[in-house]
């Protein structure tokens, strides 16, 4: 039996009013996506907002039922056997209260765990640990409600644990979080792969993604768009790369090989002047051609005194991609 989540042909649909009074009419959030989330690995899911990403983390965690489609959890339907689909995973959704501000760390922790099932026995050590893991030992007694943010939001990693998930869906799990304390989540997560767990991540700060994440499906207006690794979706976006080489002593040869290379390459090539003398020779291409353009210049007798080169960013390919799929504007009945 193979140990991952597979959401097969997964498909929601709402009915839906656009006014109080209006005309009831079928709205589709999720249609027909197919993916999978091993164990030990971080699996990433991606969209604009609207795309489907929390309505398909609600159906793979049985908070809410597909209309079509199906969720297995180790081979366990998630409708037919859903009491044991709930025992292998957790929910954490950033951003959202999912802990009792009137109780303790502590009490949150023991109050989860009874409602999961885990022995007392088991119980005690296990919330200690958490506690002790997510750095929340010390406030282990102290009320949720004199947290920070920052401690809540670890709390509730700590409460998604409790009851030893072999998958974790994270819904913008550092939404709002201080750039240590998100650090500090980020290591967290980490960790819990090397340990075999499953965890799927969606998240707006995509460097958080791409340190994280060795698989990333992007959906858009709920349907599969692409999948990757986010270094093979930003190359398949076609984004351009900038190269910018710094000569030292230009003259008139080398500027002319570097605009023939740009001629033959089919990319032009800007120049800039700097203070000291030296050129900055710049070009953009979707290929990774600085090898290439610093052959050339040396070729040509010149040095190169620096290189830079400024790749595209995941962020920039996601909004390339979903922006491909938009549809045409339609004026005058008409798609244009």
């Amino acid at each position: 039996m193979a140990e991952e989540i597979v959401a097969r042909d997964l498909h929601k649909s709402f009915i839906v009013r656009d006014k109080m009074f209006g005309p009831r009419k079928q709205k589709t959030a999720v249609n027909r996506l197919t993916l999978s989330i091993p164990r030990g690995r971080v699996t990433g899911l991606l969209g604009l907002n609207g795309a489907g990403k929390t309505t398909t983390i609600k159906m793979i965690s049985t908070l809410l039922r597909p209309t079509s489609g199906t969720v297995t959890v180790d081979g366990l339907d998630s409708v037919a056997n859903a009491r044991a689909v709930r025992g292998r995973l957790n929910l954490i959704a950033g951003g959202e209260r999912m802990v009792y501000a009137r109780m303790t760390g502590r009490e949150n922790l023991h109050y989860f765990g009874r409602l999961y099932g885990v022995s007392t026995q088991l119980l005690r050590p296990r919330a200690d640990e958490l506690l002790d893991t997510v750095g929340l030992a010390e406030a282990a007694d102290t009320l949720v409600e004199r947290y920070s943010r920052g401690m809540t939001q670890r709390l509730a990693i700590a409460r998604g644990l409790i009851n030893d998930p072999a998958y974790l869906l994270l819904d913008e799990p550092t939404l709002g979080l201080d750039a240590p304390i998100a650090r500090d989540l980020r290591r967290v997560i980490a960790k819990l792969v090397t340990e075999g767990k499953g965890i799927l991540l969606t998240s707006h700060y995509l460097t958080e993604v791409e340190e994280l994440c060795q698989h990333v499906y992007v959906i858009a207006r709920g349907s599969h768009l692409v999948e990757g690794s986010p270094a093979v979706l930003t190359a398949s976006a076609g984004l351009r790369r900038t190269v910018e080489v710094v000569v030292p002593r230009p003259d008139e040869t080398i500027v002319g090989a570097a605009s023939e290379f740009g001629e033959r390459v089919g990319a032009p090539v800007t120049y800039l002047q700097r203070d000291d003398g030296s050129l900055v020779v710049s070009l953009s291409h979707t290929d990774d051609i600085a090898g290439p353009l610093v052959t050339a210049i040396v070729a040509a007798g010149g040095a190169v005194a620096g290189l830079t080169i400024n790749n595209p960013s995941l962020e920039g390919a996601i909004l390339a991609l979903a922006d491909a799929t938009e549809p045409s504007p339609v004026r005058g009945g008409k798609t244009e």
